[in-house]
């Protein structure tokens, strides 16, 4: 019965979440954060950045792929399909309305209004997720991890380097890492 109930309220939980998230997917990590962090205590702020970064590396939309591993850790197979459901649903049907009313909503005064008030408000919440996850970062205290953090940071705002590649390199000193790290242990 317990594993119902947290069923029910990823689904509740990720289905509002997708529905007023806009802005594209660092919107949301930032209110799932909120939520299964701060507010649930599903997860640990720790364990909420290593999924983000899974989440990021992998294909497709954050969005969805933060859904699917909040609801495999919390659920296994089911949670992940919940979750998946209840966060492709509002997007899909916002989607469809839309399509539908293009020809009215295409040259809109208000809405277009509307559009330039939303990136103000998407800008603020991206700074307050790059904010976030660079204290969480901090807050270890690793020298390692806050080298690859200011590389990172560097690569991509002041060289311009293609997001992947940054990605690439990151998997790549994170296992090489992991191994030499398992190495000295043994």
């Amino acid at each position: 019965m317990e594993k119902n109930k947290i069923l029910k309220k990823l689904f509740i939980s990720t289905l509002y979440l997708s529905a007023f998230t806009f802005g594209g997917g660092y919107v949301i990590v930032s209110l799932m954060q909120k939520k299964f962090v701060d507010e649930l205590h599903w997860i640990e702020e720790s364990e909420m950045l290593d999924l983000v970064a899974i989440a990021q590396s992998s294909p497709g939309a954050i969005a969805v792929n933060g859904a699917i591993v909040v609801g495999y850790k919390l659920a296994g197979l089911v949670g992940a399909l919940t979750a998946i459901v209840a966060t492709i649903i509002p997007p899909f049907v916002i989607i469809s309305v839309v399509s539908t009313f293009y020809t009215l909503f295409k040259d809109s005064f208000l809405v277009a209004k509307m559009l330039e008030g939303m990136q103000a408000g998407v800008g603020a919440v991206i700074a307050t997720v790059v904010y976030s996850m660079g204290a969480g970062v901090a807050a270890t205290k690793s020298v390692f991890s806050l080298v690859i953090l200011a590389g990172a940071f560097f690569a991509s705002c002041i060289c311009k380097v293609n997001v992947v590649y940054i990605i690439l390199v990151c998997i790549t000193l994170g296992v090489v890492r992991t191994f030499w790290v398992q190495g000295r242990k043994s």
